[in-house]
């Protein structure tokens, strides 16, 4: 359809419709304009006055042969100011045009009409073959572009690389990387005068740069992206594993949720196994049928616990019998489980139940140690779980390096008059600088009503405070507490072993009360618990979280969570509290680093592509360090190590960052080591990382055409997408460009087809309905 339009608009308007879009429409009337305004006026006067002189014509006659004619003067007019389109065009073989190829494993599936191939069969053909078909270096639109362009080849996966002939692209990458294609290119030929670019892909993008970046810079040099979609946008009968959320690290001894997006096509009602492998032994099954509305089903699977260490997970949904693709069937991805302990600071304000439940809670878990601060009188504390008789002697920490040996902190029934300005200070500084989690509790003291307000904490929290006094008197408002959306997918609040069975326990949990009045959610932050009150309030924010800096910040606002061990309606042997309980301080100190800590990216790759090593290296008050020796050992699967430096990152402080490209397939580990110079040893940190290495292709995840990815790289760019039946016009589209060494000429409008056509249908109209009214 895009092409008929075009070859009929390029007909009647002389040039096609892209020179248009482009260019700037000038008049050069033969006359000054102010004459010709004249004698269009006098003659459409004359024209006018003449047919209102007919009285023998009926009215309706004389408006239409006056409008006829009107039309026509005007038309007349209009050519003698010799309207013209003035665009730049490419001067011949003055600019480069770089044509970049995907290389990615993707292409290699067979979608595409055999017609469109160079086989030239009917039978479905890869894309691949598809492609070089059309852009082949013998192809008749590739010789075109070297008539008018000096070519420049570059294949694409993990990156682009420049070629001599189309025929080295084999479709082997694992991953497509659209973003640093666009950015290899755009430094491979700095300097050039580049007047476009072309990309034949998929749209397959697994990469993870900034894509608005590299469209930017390219805008900038006004360069325009054309893009070429090669593949079907749609499979009639596919299941895909779009999605695998798990957690990138987690602690021992507790099982983890796995959230998966797997899309359903073509399978009817027949429910879809979905199975979860750790180092190639099952660990959970489910079962998944097709949602109601659309083909994208949810379902979060419970991974048991681990052992310590990295772990290889794949998600594997069984294949239908006809499917065209199956790889993107498969998900793989990997877990860090470590040992604990991890140290958590509980402190209250006053002896209450809160405080000997919630550590009882814990206290069976080998990964989490709960050191209890209880205030019992004035400036008397009991301490419960200390390493020795030292720790906390004087209370609250006073110093950052005493305080930043926790992961989490949870505060609970204490008034922010308890703490001094500078513990106020290096709380806030806990979250933000030192990367833990911070949860604060309900209670009579706590929150606004402990006086929060104004102080360094009240930024942190995910709920806004306002000032207010401590309430000592007030009631206790019951409240029943559920979970919203956004809480019944997460994993610290799974009290079930399925997502219906743990909505079914929560939906059977008695009240519990709250004594604070809770603002109102931040910009940002989450909401995982609401409450409704007897007054009819229904949606109490009682859990939230918010990223704040480097670490996590959440308030619970309830007082007696311990009703939901002891409350009447519980069985002796239920264990919900405790699950509860588990599962939130895990979550909040999950994610606090350690001073070091070094990331591989991407984590899955194939043989011969890149790796990137990002090193973060801080001493133990997590101040950055930029004078680090940070080397890393590589241990390949063969048992073969090497050794990588990693240099100092000028635009981030205390980042490290290396690349090295793994051979052969298998799991790769990385201990890094970074040593701070004249600290001695006790300035050596230690940590690990792994990489997998295969050749399945990721990007085969992402099978279908995504048309909607090269349309908004070619529109942002100022370029134009083609699918790949309508890529000859390409050829003549690219020579009309801003970029490169171009020259500016003025093309006449006036004597278009449409020109003449329109002149000739408005004087045949004229004559015609004259002759039809018997005036001829």
């Amino acid at each position: 359809m895009g092409s008929w339009i075009d070859a009929v608009s390029t007909l009647l308007f002389k040039y096609p419709p892209r020179a248009f879009a482009r260019g700037d429409l000038v008049v050069a009337p033969v006359v000054p304009i102010l004459v010709l305004l004249v004698v269009a006026l006098v003659l459409v006067a004359i024209v006018v006055a003449t047919h209102a002189s007919l009285r023998t014509l009926r009215g309706r006659d004389r408006a239409l042969l006056a409008t006829l004619r009107v039309l026509v003067i005007l038309l007349v007019i209009g050519c003698l100011l010799r309207p013209g389109l003035v665009i730049a065009s490419a001067v011949p073989q003055r600019n480069v045009f770089a044509v970049l190829y995907d290389d990615s494993r993707s292409m290699r599936i067979h979608d595409v009409d055999g017609a469109a191939a160079s086989s030239g069969t009917n039978a479905a053909a890869t894309r691949l073959d598809a492609m070089q078909g059309v852009f082949s270096d013998t192809s008749a639109l590739m010789r075109t572009l070297g008539e008018k362009f000096a070519l420049r080849r570059f294949r694409f996966s993990a990156a682009a690389a420049p070629m001599r002939s189309s025929s080295e692209v084999l479709a082997g990458g694992t991953r497509s990387d659209l973003t640093q294609a666009l950015v290899d290119v755009r430094e491979d030929l700095n300097g050039m005068p580049l007047a476009g670019v072309v990309v034949v892909s998929d749209g397959a993008d697994n990469g993870n740069g900034a894509l608005d970046d590299a469209l930017l810079a390219l805008r900038a040099r006004r360069v325009p992206v054309y893009t070429v979609g090669v593949g079907r946008e749609r499979f009639e009968r596919d299941i895909a594993i779009e999605r695998v959320d798990a957690p990138r690290r987690t602690l021992a001894g507790a099982s983890s949720v796995v959230e998966i997006d797997v899309r359903l096509r073509g399978t009817g009602k027949d429910p879809v196994t979905v199975t979860v492998e750790a180092d190639g032994r099952v660990v959970a099954t489910e079962s998944v049928r097709p949602p109601a509305r659309g083909d994208l089903a949810t379902l979060q699977v419970r991974v048991p616990p681990l052992d310590p260490g990295v772990h290889r997970l794949a998600v594997r949904a069984r294949p239908l019998a006809s499917e065209i693709v199956t790889e993107n069937n498969e998900w793989q991805t990997s877990m860090a489980v470590r040992a604990g302990p991890d140290r958590v600071l509980y402190l209250e304000g006053e002896p209450r139940p809160e405080f000997a439940f919630l550590r009882r809670a814990v206290a069976n878990d080998s990964a989490l140690m709960v050191v209890g601060l209880m205030r019992s009188a004035e400036r008397k504390f009991l301490r419960l779980g200390v390493q020795d008789s030292l720790e906390l002697l004087g209370g609250f920490p006073t110093t950052r390096e005493e305080l930043y040996q926790y992961r989490a902190i949870i505060l609970g029934s204490i008034e922010a008059s308890f703490f001094t300005p500078e513990q106020l200070r290096m709380l806030a500084d806990f979250v933000s600088v030192r990367g833990g989690g911070l949860m604060v509790l309900g209670g009579r003291a706590s929150l606004s009503e402990g006086g929060y307000a104004g102080t360094p904490i009240a930024d942190v929290l995910p709920l806004t405070l306002t000032r207010g006094e401590v309430n000592a008197e007030g009631p206790a408002i019951p409240v029943m507490i559920r979970p919203t959306r956004a809480g019944e997918s997460h994993s610290a609040l799974q009290l079930g072993t399925s997502l219906a069975a743990s909505r079914t326990r929560w939906d059977s949990l008695p009240a519990l009360t709250m004594v604070n009045r809770l603002g109102t959610l931040r910009a940002g932050a989450t909401q995982l618990l609401a409450g409704r009150t007897d007054d009819g309030r229904s949606d109490v924010p009682i859990l939230a979280f918010q990223r704040y800096g480097r670490g996590m910040s959440a308030v619970l606002g309830v007082q007696d969570t311990w009703l939901w061990r002891m409350d009447t309606s519980i069985p002796v042997e239920d264990l919900t509290h405790h699950t509860l309980w588990r599962q939130i301080v895990r979550w909040i100190v999950e994610d606090a680093p350690a001073p070091f800590e070094i990331i591989a990216s991407p984590t899955r790759v194939a043989p011969g592509e890149p790796v990137l090593l990002r090193a973060q290296v801080n001493t133990p008050l997590y101040a950055d360090v930029n004078d680090a020796g940070v080397t890393a050992t590589i241990t390949g699967p063969d048992g073969a190590a090497q050794s990588v430096a990693l240099e100092w990152s000028l635009r981030d402080d205390g980042s490290y960052s290396a690349r090295f490209t793994p051979a052969d397939t298998g799991r790769y580990t990385i201990e890094a080591t970074a040593q701070r110079p004249g600290a001695g040893r006790d300035s050596v940190q230690v940590t690990q990382a792994t990489v997998l290495v295969d050749d399945r292709g990721a990007d085969v995840a992402q099978a279908e055409l995504r048309s909607a990815l090269l349309r908004r790289i070619s529109d942002e760019t100022g370029g134009k997408y083609y699918p790949l039946r309508d890529a000859a016009r390409l050829a003549d589209d690219a020579v009309y460009t801003d970029a490169g060494v171009t020259v500016r000429e003025a093309k006449d409008l006036w004597d278009m087809p449409a020109v003449l056509l329109l002149l000739a249908l408005l004087l045949g109209a004229e004559w015609g309905y004259r002759r039809w009214r018997g005036l001829a």
